[in-house]
């Protein structure tokens, strides 16, 4: 199957890169674009790391995110399949959050990277379902809120939230 999708780039700026791209969720090296699984579809994961200073507080919407991403610098993509488990923007932004906190791997079997701190709150997540309806969500402390999309992104390699250079 082949999908478009947009993610965004890790760099200054808040371009996007767009690809093509033909995955299925059992897809390891980690694409996770397939669309639809048993008829249930699935949904990505996006990880916006919160690079302020106290930006264990809260979210702010100046705050710069720099997306999480492999070593390579490819934005990192967790998949889900909907399932009874899994069936709301919110409940794949917790199943996000607990791979963030290296307690297991998405349902393509990607682990969280090991040079990249733990999800955690004031971070941002971006969930695309099923649907293609996208939600940009806060970890708070207690669960997620609805946040606007990013707009103030930062390269994730030599900030604070990863011992990259």
């Amino acid at each position: 199957m082949t999908v478009r999708i947009t993610v965004p780039a890790p760099v200054t700026t808040t371009s996007a890169v767009t690809a093509d791209v033909t995955a299925t969720v059992a897809d390891t090296a980690g694409t996770g674009a397939a669309a639809v699984v048993g008829g249930l579809g699935v949904y990505t994961v996006s990880v916006f790391m919160n690079t302020a200073p106290h930006s264990f507080d809260a979210y702010q919407p100046h705050h710069p995110l720099a997306i999480a991403a492999r070593p390579d610098g490819t934005p990192l993509l967790l998949v889900f399949r909907a399932s009874d488990r899994i069936c709301s923007h919110e409940a794949a932004a917790e199943a996000a959050f607990t791979v963030g906190n290296r307690q297991g791997p998405d349902d393509t079997g990607q682990r969280w990277p090991a040079d990249i701190r733990s999800v955690s709150v004031g971070d941002v997540v971006k969930v695309t379902g099923p649907d293609h309806w996208i939600v940009h969500l806060c970890v708070a402390n207690l669960g997620c809120s609805p946040v606007a999309e990013p707009a103030h992104l930062t390269p994730l390699a030599g900030s604070r939230v990863t011992s990259r250079p």
